[in-house]
């Protein structure tokens, strides 16, 4: 028996001994979800999934399977919630194609999946099978019905009684039922059944001892059945790592990375999917003396941000694209001022209200030019789980070093996703220096800019010797107000000299695969991990493809025009809107190209194409495969015809 045996569906389980003598399949790697109506901790049951294969050594990245409501309706097609985990004998860079296992506690968030094209041909789906004798008749031929369309689909469905199991141990199964589909996961792939108790002890270490010993007996109940009621049974190899691992999502990463830096005000608005960085910093802030301050609003949040940092500390704000679409005003202030402030956005979809829990990578441009006039920021993109902790320590040093915005773009996706990375070392080079609170020189300007650089002294409130007025009003050196044509240019360079001060700095990004060949596809943010499998794929059938992953894009490094040079092609892949060439109504003249796609093609004058998917969730490996395979066969073709 391999993995591709097809399995029909059942309502009785085969026969126990049958089931024990069932070899077991060695994997590469494989997708699992878990889905069900929100509250039924599904999202759980797959986090504690990750945690255990990841401390097993398995690789893996999680993905959040999260609806657009908060609360949907039960039983709605557009109202799955939970988790998809892919699990690998080796290091996992994203959420991989389409899922190979799904255990489901209804058929209605099954079908969601289903339409969104989420499960592989011939997929095996354990489904929960209290709903085929429902008292309402019409949910009971639902049930029948969808599982007679899946089974002729070509997916192998398994009936799996659930409910029934979970109430001979507690009396409501809606709040353990997660546990006990994880005691199946554990039997179907091997899993450590030990490691399995002491993540239920972690993720119930909070409540009272018995409610951790009901989620094992749910855990080890869940095991057993799979054990005794399932004939297959999987194994996918294990390395241990020999370096202390974590294993946290973007967002977690993020306000580790806040502590890592020395930063100790944070300002925020709750929004979604930024919302759980300032949660989980609002549960350690204080031991370590930082301040999470929760505004009355967006503008407010930033407020308080700038003010802190004028105060001579570091803040950094944490928001999402409506959040930081209202912190623009704020931002240019803090511009004009030059007083230093780190910014996370987490992207989701939009405009406006948009598509709240999804992924997307929309507010590139946002972050560089949104402000009114000419108002100079970084923009750096985080590109992993661990990029997301180390991006803050870098923004914060910059922030500080140029007194500048550091805008942090990351994602839905990357917010909500897991991974294991080396637990990070900490280092006294991360924190800020100690406030320079010495007089200040006599004769010394507010803003003395530096002619080559365009940077100036930071003034901390409270400097003998350095009282002066803040204002975004155009001013002098001496801060005062002018409206003075020259005065007004000399700022406006000074400004922008910052960022070609720090370009300066940055190092060329490397070239992943060859170093030339017939094309060069760029990425930015959390595409990173897909686009590199990508290559690797396409590598490995004869194609000469390579990636350039950029962390900074304003200001661009260096190397950018020299690379695509090599190549024959080159092209962005991105998660944001661009025209489709394929539209009757699209042209070269008015086609409207991703936003890396434009930034390189203006700043580099190189025919830089692009291909964009939209669909609130991040771009899969082998849908990339299949993009450029396509774009390749021409010259292929032409290759071989000469």
């Amino acid at each position: 028996m391999n993995d591709t045996t097809t399995l029909q569906s059942v309502k009785n389980a085969p026969h126990p001994a049958a089931a024990r003598r069932k070899p077991v399949i060695t994997l590469k790697e494989h997708i699992v979800e878990i889905i069900s109506d929100s509250g039924e901790g599904a999202q759980r049951c797959g986090q504690s999934l990750g945690s255990i294969a990841a401390r097993m050594g398995n690789g893996i990245w999680t993905v959040e399977i999260i609806p657009a409501e908060i609360r949907p309706p039960a039983r709605s097609v557009a109202g799955a919630s939970g988790n998809r985990i892919r699990i690998g004998a080796g290091y996992i860079t994203n959420g991989g194609d389409e899922t190979d296992l799904v255990i489901a506690f209804n058929e209605q968030v099954l079908l969601g999946r289903v339409r969104d094209r989420e499960l592989k041909p011939g997929c095996t789906i354990l489904l929960e099978s209290m709903w085929r004798d429902n008292s309402d008749p019409k949910i009971s031929a639902a049930y029948a019905e969808t599982c007679d369309k899946l089974v002729a689909a070509g997916y192998k469905v398994r009936e799996v009684p659930m409910e029934r199991e979970c109430l001979t141990l507690v009396n409501d199964a809606r709040r353990g039922k997660n546990m006990f589909a994880l005691g199946m996961l554990c039997s179907i792939y091997s899993l450590d059944l030990a490691l399995a108790r002491e993540q239920i002890a972690l993720t119930f270490g909070k409540k009272a001892q018995s409610v951790v010993d009901t989620n094992v007996r749910l855990l080890d109940a869940g095991f057993q059945w799979a054990e005794d009621n399932l004939d297959f049974k999987y194994r996918i190899p294990a390395t241990r790592s020999t370096v202390p691992q974590i294993v946290v999502n973007g967002n977690t990463a993020l306000a580790l990375g806040v502590l890592a830096s020395g930063m100790e005000i944070c300002a925020m608005y709750p929004i979604t999917p930024a919302t759980s960085a300032s949660h989980y910093l609002s549960e350690v802030f204080e031991k370590v003396g930082g301040l999470v301050h929760q505004a009355e609003d967006e503008i407010a949040a930033c407020a308080f941000a700038i003010g802190s940092s004028y105060a001579g500390k570091c803040a950094v704000t944490i928001t999402s694209g409506p959040g930081y679409s209202l912190k623009q005003e704020g931002l240019g202030l803090a511009v004009m001022a030059e007083i230093p402030l780190v910014v996370v956005n987490v992207q989701r979809g939009g405009p406006s209200t948009g598509q709240p829990t999804k992924a997307e990578q929309g507010d590139l441009f946002a972050a560089m030019f949104g402000s009114h006039g000419d108002a100079p920021k970084v923009v750096m993109a985080a590109s992993t789980i661990e990029d997301c902790f180390y991006s803050i320590i870098t923004a914060r040093k910059i922030a500080e070093t140029f007194n500048m915005v550091v805008v942090v773009l990351t994602d839905a996706g990357l917010a909500t996703s897991q991974q294991p990375f080396p637990r990070p070392q900490f280092s006294e080079s991360w924190l800020a220096p100690p406030i320079d609170q010495s007089p200040v020189p006599a004769g010394a300007k507010a803003y003395d800019w530096d002619k080559a650089t365009g940077l100036a002294r930071r003034f901390a409130p409270g400097q003998a010797n350095g009282m002066h007025t803040v204002t975004g009003l155009a001013h002098d050196r001496l801060s005062h107000v002018a409206y003075d044509p020259d005065v007004n240019e000399e700022g406006l360079r000074a400004r922008s000299l910052k960022l070609a001060a720090l370009q300066k700095t940055l190092k060329a990004p490397p070239v992943f695969g060859k170093d030339s060949g017939d094309l060069l596809v760029i990425g930015w943010g959390s595409t990173k991990g897909a686009i590199e499998e990508t290559v690797e794929t396409l590598n490995a059938e004869g194609l000469k493809v390579s990636s350039m992953h950029l962390r900074f894009l304003q200001p661009l490094p260096p190397g950018i025009k020299a690379a695509m040079q090599r190549f024959k092609q080159v092209m962005t892949i991105e998660n944001n809107w661009s025209d489709s060439p394929q539209d009757e109504i699209i042209d070269e003249n008015n086609r409207r190209y991703s936003a890396l796609a434009m930034l390189l093609r203006a700043r580099y004058l190189v025919d830089v194409d692009c291909w964009t998917e939209v669909r609130g969730q991040p771009i899969k490996p082998g849908t990339m495969c299949r993009v450029i395979r396509e774009k390749l066969k021409p010259a292929n073709n032409k290759a071989t015809q000469s």
